[in-house]
């Protein structure tokens, strides 16, 4: 595990996108396709701005990038809740040269179907880089601490009920995203400082706290959301 203190969120954002086109630019020399795994909030948007701008001077086919979502709100395709809204904003020119794998929205579906189908989409892939969130309780996706998504079984899942609005959502269970190479976890701000400290410990009381890249699992931190860390951390 490696734990990357910065002093902002947005050098937090800048340093992420440059060290996640790095990776991309690595794992294109050792296979033909690479598997994002994609994650929603306010420093993840402003990190794919930086990541988007970034792009044009980098070497990657994109065309070989295939992009999916760690979880999505089961809400209309256009609500701003949505995950996806946020990533193709800042994305720009590189949202229509990937390969989307984008969750289903709520257009009058059935919510376990709409799962379903992503499952069968996802099917046995494994993500070269899984890019996870961080919530104030600990939640990662859409696997919240002491409600019944995070001990459901499958690869994905319909969450319903959430603690944390939208009610109704989809997403990766923790066999998908422990299967990950890597996970590169992203924080910022005071509010995520004491859920940051225990999940790095890897308290299993946590979604957070048991989510670890088969290879190696990163953390990104502002100096507020790492305030709580152990010295030495």
């Amino acid at each position: 595990m490696t734990v990357e203190i910065l002093d902002s969120p947005g050098e937090v954002a800048e340093t992420l996108a440059v060290r996640l086109l790095d990776q991309l630019v690595a794992l294109q020399r050792t296979r033909a396709e690479v598997h994002l795994g994609l994650t929603g909030g306010t420093i993840a948007t402003t990190m794919y701005q930086r990541l988007g701008a970034l792009a044009p001077v980098r070497d990657i086919d994109w065309s070989q990038v295939h992009l999916w979502w760690g979880d999505e709100r089961w809400v209309s395709p256009d609500s701003p809740d949505r995950n996806d809204l946020g990533a193709r904003a800042g994305l720009g020119q590189i949202w229509d040269l990937v390969t989307l794998h984008q969750m289903p929205a709520d257009e009058g579906g059935d919510l376990d179907a709409a799962a379903s189908a992503y499952a069968a989409e996802l099917g046995d892939t494994v993500l070269d880089v899984c890019l996870l969130g961080l919530g104030p309780d600990g939640h990662v996706a859409s696997l919240f601490p002491g409600h019944r998504s995070e001990q459901q079984t499958g690869r994905v899942i319909a969450v319903r009920d959430s603690p944390k609005p939208p009610p109704e959502r989809i997403s990766l269970t923790l066999e998908v995203i422990n299967n990950a190479d890597e996970v590169w976890f992203v924080a910022t701000g005071s509010e995520k400082a004491e859920a940051a400290a225990r999940a790095v410990s890897g308290d299993d009381e946590l979604p957070s706290g048991r989510a670890r890249g088969r290879s190696r699992t990163c953390w990104w931190l502002d100096r507020d959301a790492a305030a709580q860390l152990p010295t030495g951390d």
